[in-house]
């Protein structure tokens, strides 16, 4: 496993122009490209601040902010499942004539969208002097979320794409089960909500203990709680892991399935 990540670093050249390329691929041929990063996520806060305070009538004080501060996060877990999954299928091309280890796709795919997620903060962080959210010293927090979050995408997109190539029914599944796991990611809601027996079912799925932690340091002012940070950091490593494995053992035959 040393020798593979070592071969991998050779790479990091392609890695950091595979990441500016995803970037930029995003929005290409749209009329204001790369300033969609910024101007996405300005217009799903305006909605929000109109449609949930005012016709579907939360009483959660700031509900837009209380909603949009969980889903940046959760767009950038869902893009990674969503991307992630056809990457070694759409670029088939390069993975059969050209040789370069393959979890460069995974990896770069999964550093754009962590990148994407930094320049939603842009708005993030206006938004919350405009919306009269208190800053604290606990936003220091947020690059070691996105640290954990990253391992954990990183290893899901190594997951996906690579079954995917085997299974091509894995992005029609992944888009139902997004669905499905939304509504049980507090994304929309405060988990106190939920009966204390499903709130523990609800940590099985590793998104709920980031949204939580996002949304306290964030909109909520407070700090990390340091065992949920450790069972999210352990689960991420253990996807990690076992998507590295995965990749690993099924990208011997990519070449002749592609």
């Amino acid at each position: 496993m040393r020798t593979r990540i070592h071969e991998i670093l050779k790479f990091k050249e392609m890695i950091k122009s595979w990441t500016k390329k995803e970037l930029k691929t995003r929005y290409k041929g749209s009329f204001l490209g790369f300033l969609w990063t910024f101007v996405n996520p300005l217009l799903q806060l305006l909605v929000y601040s109109v449609i949930f305070p005012y016709v579907m009538r939360f009483s959660q004080e700031n509900y837009a902010m209380f909603l949009f501060v969980a889903l940046i996060p959760w767009n950038f877990f869902t893009s990674t499942m969503q991307g992630g999954c056809g990457l070694v299928v759409y670029n088939s091309n390069l993975v059969t004539k050209v040789y370069f280890p393959r979890e460069v796709l995974p990896i770069s795919y999964t550093l754009s969208g962590l990148m994407n997620m930094v320049f939603s903060y842009a708005i993030v962080f206006p938004m919350l002097v405009i919306f009269r959210v208190p800053f604290t010293w606990n936003l220091l927090w947020l690059p070691v979320l996105m640290l954990c979050q990253t391992v954990l995408c990183t290893g899901i997109a190594m997951l996906v794409s690579s079954i995917n190539v085997y299974f091509r029914d894995m992005e029609h599944l992944i888009s139902v089960s997004l669905m499905a796991l939304y509504f049980l990611t507090p994304v929309m809601y405060d988990i106190t909500a939920m009966p204390a027996h499903l709130q523990k079912m609800m940590f099985l799925n590793p998104m709920t203990a980031y949204v939580l932690m996002y949304r306290d340091v964030t909109f909520n002012g407070y700090g990390i709680d340091l065992k949920m940070l450790l069972f999210a950091a352990v689960y991420s490593a253990a996807v990690l892991a076992g998507g590295y494995v995965i990749f690993e053992r099924l990208q011997r035959k990519f070449t002749e399935v592609l």
